[in-house]
């Protein structure tokens, strides 16, 4: 059984969220925020886009560049820190003065947003995390990532329906497709002390019991609290996004299946055809549906070979400025939040 004091320290490390968008992302990270010592913001969007601009902030070692880097998270137009609610002003001293690099000045960030929570540990959430893990565990080295997994059908009618969402039914299909199988080579690299994977299904059916392992994953004590996520989510998630209005219900297994009724005859026999494997992989049974027309699969499997032709290629260039990074970007900020006062070093 494990201490205490093991658990004290195990149970720092950063938690990132990810899947397939629609998946049910937004609620887990509610649970997760209502948890006493975890601190979960809303999408920040800025550690992506700060690490693929790293470059244009310079040598690290210099105040004035961290200073830039720090202007830039807390008021740039492509960041979203003000959902953190935090002062710009206190968070740039932050990053000025902690340690210079750039992992250091993204979880100077979170920490002052978990500080101002009273809470000891963050996380972060974007679904779109699937795709980028090798640059968090750059930063956070110690990170644990929690996967969570949706039937393919139902995500993919619900994305189809977002007003954000500017792709076509093939490209849904494949972000899917993307996320489960990234996930599967996720958690044999991984292992089971860093990766976690559950269905969004388990978790709205059962909540208490599927929180109690995914507390036991991340090494702390489970908290009813979490059940009770849409009380948070209330203040917090804006009436105008009416796709996450369901956080302000408690958990329900309400849409558990409505693809269909969301999508045609055609759509949900491509939709199940080219993601059957992964499916019944995941528990999912199928419909026995007829085989789609061979003009649709071209254009499936067109696109496939083009998003795969992009990643190695958008791999090649990282590796590329990964070469001519000016600073180390991993995080020198951890263990627990200090909770009073700056973040130490």
């Amino acid at each position: 059984m494990t201490s205490p004091a093991a658990m004290a320290t195990e149970s720092c490390r950063p938690i990132f969220v990810l899947g397939c968008p629609r998946s049910g992302t937004t609620l887990l990270q509610q649970m997760l925020h209502s948890h006493p010592r975890i601190a979960f913001p809303s999408e920040t969007r800025f550690v992506h886009v700060s690490y693929e601009n790293r470059h244009d902030f310079g040598d690290l070692e210099r105040a004035e560049n961290r200073r830039a880097l720090a202007e830039w998270i807390t008021r740039g137009k492509d960041t979203k820190f003000k959902v953190l609610e935090l002062d710009a002003a206190d968070v740039i001293e932050e990053i000025v003065h902690g340690p210079p690099t750039l992992g250091s000045a993204v979880a100077a960030v979170f920490r002052t947003y978990a500080r101002s929570h009273g809470k000891p540990r963050w996380g972060d959430k974007r679904p779109s995390y699937f795709r980028r893990v090798p640059m968090l565990q750059r930063m956070f080295p110690d990170a644990q990532f929690v996967h969570l997994v949706r039937d393919g059908r139902d995500a993919v009618s619900s994305l189809m329906r977002m007003p954000w969402f500017k792709g076509d039914l093939h490209a849904a299909a494949l972000t899917w497709r993307e996320a489960v199988d990234t996930g599967r080579r996720l958690g044999a690299r991984l292992g089971p002390g860093t990766f976690y994977e559950f269905r969004y299904e388990d978790l709205v059916a059962e909540p208490e019991d599927e929180l109690v392992k995914l507390c036991a994953f991340l090494g702390e004590e489970y908290d009813a609290e979490m059940t009770k996520a849409y009380k948070h989510a209330r203040r917090t998630v804006p009436s105008e996004r009416e796709w996450h209005l369901r956080t302000h219900e408690a958990p329900n297994s309400r849409n558990v299946g409505a693809w269909r009724d969301r999508m045609e005859d055609g759509e949900a026999d491509l939709v199940e055809h080219v993601l059957a494997s992964r499916l019944l992989h995941h528990g999912y049974g199928l419909t026995d549906v007829p085989r789609p027309a061979a003009a649709q699969l071209a254009r499936f499997h067109r696109l496939a070979a083009h998003r795969w032709r992009s990643r190695h290629a958008h791999a090649a260039l990282d590796r590329l400025a990964r070469s001519r990074e000016p600073n180390p970007v991993v995080s020198r900020l951890t263990g627990p939040v200090p909770l009073t006062g700056r973040s130490e070093d």
